[in-house]
C-alpha cells in the first residue's frame, strides 16, 4: 500500500513538473508585454483616443492595445477601395489599363494633384490604374472618387464582409461633409486593418500577383512609418488623416521578421502631432530585438543604425 502511494505521489510530482514547464513564461512574452506597456505608457500622455495592433508575419501572432476600438480610416480607407478595384479587373468587371475620363464634376479640396489639372469645365482622361496610384500615392481626393464610382460602395463593402471584415465600413465618398454631419464616416479596428494588411502580404487577396502589385504601390507613399523606420528597410503603408484624427496601416519589411502595423488615433487635442511615428519605434524596436537575438534573447546580430 505505502509502495502504491509512493508511486502515485511520484507520478504526481512528475506531471506537476511536466505542467510547470510547459507553463514557463517565454522571454518573447514578457518582452511583448513591456512593449504593450510602452505603448500604455504613450497613451497616458497622449490628449486622445489611442488604438495599435502589430501582427508578426511570420508566426501570424498578434498582439494588441485597444485593438478592436472603431476609429475613423480618412485615407486608409482607400486600401479596400483598391482591393475591389484589382478583384473587378480580374472578374472582368473592369480594365485597370483602359481609360477612365474624370470630369470637372469630380472635383473636390483636400490632398492631391488632380485638382492642379482638373478645371472647372474641362475633364482629362487617364488610365484607372494611374488613377488608382493617385488615390494612394498622392492620397488623391478626386482619383479616390473615380474608383468608388467605378466599384460602387456597395461592392467594396461586400467584399469587406466576404473578406471577414465586418467592422470595416466605406459609408461616404471624400470631401463630403454632410455624410460627416450624418455620421456616416468610413470606419474600421486596428486588428482589421492589420489582418488585410496581412492578407495582401500572403496574396490573399485577389491573386499573389495583384497583391504584389498593390504592396508597390503602398510603398510609394511617403508614409509616417516609412520615416520612423531605417532607411534600409521596405515600408508599404497608408496613413489617413482628417480633424482630430490620425491613423496609418502599414508593413514593414524587417529582414527576418517582417510584421504589420496599424495605428489609430481620435478625438486627439489640439496641437498634438502624429502618433504613428512613436508608436511604430516602440514596435519596430520590439521586432528588430526578435528578429537579431536567440529565443532567449541573446544578441545574435548588428544593431540598425
Amino acid at each position: 500500500m505505502k509502495k502504491r502511494i509512493h508511486t502515485i505521489f511520484v507520478l504526481a510530482i512528475m506531471a506537476a513538473t511536466v505542467i510547470s514547464a510547459n507553463a514557463q513564461t517565454r522571454p518573447s512574452d514578457l518582452l511583448e508585454q513591456k512593449t504593450l506597456k510602452k505603448i500604455a505608457q504613450f497613451d497616458a500622455e497622449w490628449d486622445g483616443v489611442l488604438g495599435v495592433a502589430a501582427l508578426d508575419l511570420g508566426t501570424g501572432h498578434l498582439f494588441a492595445y485597444n485593438g478592436e476600438g472603431v476609429f475613423p480610416q480618412a485615407s486608409s480607407i482607400k486600401i479596400p477601395i483598391m482591393i475591389e478595384l484589382f478583384r473587378q479587373d480580374r472578374a472582368n468587371k473592369i480594365n485597370l489599363q483602359a481609360s477612365f475620363e474624370i470630369t470637372d464634376r469630380y472635383l473636390v479640396g483636400g490632398s492631391g494633384k488632380f485638382q492642379e489639372t482638373l478645371k472647372a469645365g474641362q475633364s482629362i482622361k487617364k488610365p484607372i490604374i494611374e488613377i488608382i496610384q493617385a488615390m494612394i500615392e498622392w492620397s488623391d481626393n478626386v482619383a479616390t472618387n473615380v474608383c468608388i464610382d467605378l466599384v460602387g460602395m456597395d461592392n467594396v463593402n461586400s467584399t469587406l464582409n466576404e473578406l471577414g471584415f465586418g467592422a470595416t465600413r466605406l459609408q461616404r465618398k471624400m470631401m463630403d461633409g454632410e455624410a460627416v454631419a450624418r455620421n456616416d464616416e468610413n470606419i474600421s479596428t486596428p486588428i482589421e486593418m492589420a489582418r488585410m494588411a496581412q492578407m495582401l502580404y500572403e496574396g490573399a487577396v485577389v491573386d499573389a500577383q495583384a497583391c504584389e502589385q498593390m504592396v508597390a504601390i503602398l510603398a510609394s507613399v511617403d508614409a509616417a512609418m516609412r520615416k520612423a523606420v531605417p532607411a534600409q528597410y521596405k515600408v508599404a503603408a497608408k496613413p489617413g488623416w482628417v480633424t482630430d484624427a490620425r491613423c496609418e496601416t502599414g508593413i514593414v519589411f524587417l529582414d527576418d521578421r517582417p510584421f504589420v502595423l496599424s495605428v489609430m488615433s481620435t478625438y486627439n487635442g489640439p496641437g498634438n502631432g502624429n502618433p504613428v511615428g512613436p508608436i511604430t519605434e516602440i514596435v519596430f524596436d520590439h521586432f528588430e530585438r526578435l528578429a537579431h537575438s536567440n529565443l532567449y534573447g541573446h544578441r545574435t546580430g548588428e544593431r540598425p543604425k
